[in-house]
Order: C-alpha cells, then sequence, then structure tokens
C-alpha cells in the first residue's frame, strides 16, 4: 500500500507486517498473514501482536485524512485489551471505528477476526491527536 495517498509510513508496522486493506473516515481495516514469528512459546498469536494490531486499528481509524499527500498523527493515551480466542495460522483482521471525539481527543473500538469470522480480540481505546492534526484534511508530511 506504499504507493496510496494515505499510506501509514511506520517502519515498525513495515517490519510486523501489517497491510492497510480499507481507511475511510472513521474506520479502517488492517490484515496480517501469521508468521512463525508472531507466535508466542505456547504456539499460538503473541498478545503483544494483537495489542499491537488493535493499537494501529484504534488509532488509525481517527487520523484519516482527506487531503492525498497530507498525513494526520496521534497518541495512544489508554487502550484496554480483551484476549478473547487463540489462533497459530492464516490471516488476522483488526477493523477499527471512532466512536466520538472532540478537538483533540476521540475514542475508538477494535475487534481482531480470523479469516473464518472467529473473534480473537476486542478493544476500547482513547487517542489524542498531536497538534496540527485536528482538522481531516491534515497537514504536508515534513
Amino acid at each position: 500500500m506504499q504507493d496510496q495517498p494515505h499510506y501509514s509510513g511506520s517502519a515498525f508496522l513495515e517490519f510486523v507486517g501489517t497491510q492497510l486493506e480499507e481507511w475511510r473516515d472513521g474506520y479502517v481495516r488492517i490484515s496480517l498473514e501469521l508468521k512463525p514469528h508472531h507466535l508466542n512459546r505456547a504456539g499460538v498469536v503473541h498478545g503483544g501482536l494483537l495489542s499491537t494490531l488493535m493499537d494501529h486499528a484504534g488509532g488509525f481509524c481517527g487520523l484519516w485524512c482527506s487531503v492525498p499527500g497530507n498525513r494526520r498523527v496521534g497518541m495512544t493515551l489508554s487502550m484496554t485489551c480483551n484476549f478473547i480466542a487463540q489462533s497459530k495460522t492464516g490471516v488476522l483482521t483488526a477493523v477499527g471505528e471512532r466512536v466520538r471525539g472532540g478537538g483533540k481527543i476521540y475514542f475508538s473500538k477494535t475487534a481482531v477476526y480470523t479469516a473464518d469470522g472467529l473473534l480473537v480480540a476486542t478493544s476500547t481505546n482513547v487517542h489524542r491527536y498531536r497538534s496540527g492534526s485536528e482538522s481531516v484534511e491534515g497537514t504536508p508530511p515534513a
């Protein structure tokens, strides 16, 4: 998705292997194909990876930008995670939805699913826009 106007540009998320599938105002869908290095010692997806997916989706659903080439950035203030099921292989999909927000703070919810629709984890999130990112038009990258 690097050639897309709203690509995240995060080396960490590239390293993890996330793929931005759909992104619009208040909504994002991100996928990840599980690899052996994503699993914990018990052979199931690591909780830290699930947390990363939920943090990414919870933040990005509020950072969509209406001007191609511009961007918005934010930070996570709080995230509550619920680990519901396990997965060992296949593709995970994280869906983030902006629930509500004001000028600087926004709230979101996320869910992570397996390819066959099994709910693996959920979270509720609180994020803050960095200065200059409050407007949906965003700002030109530095």
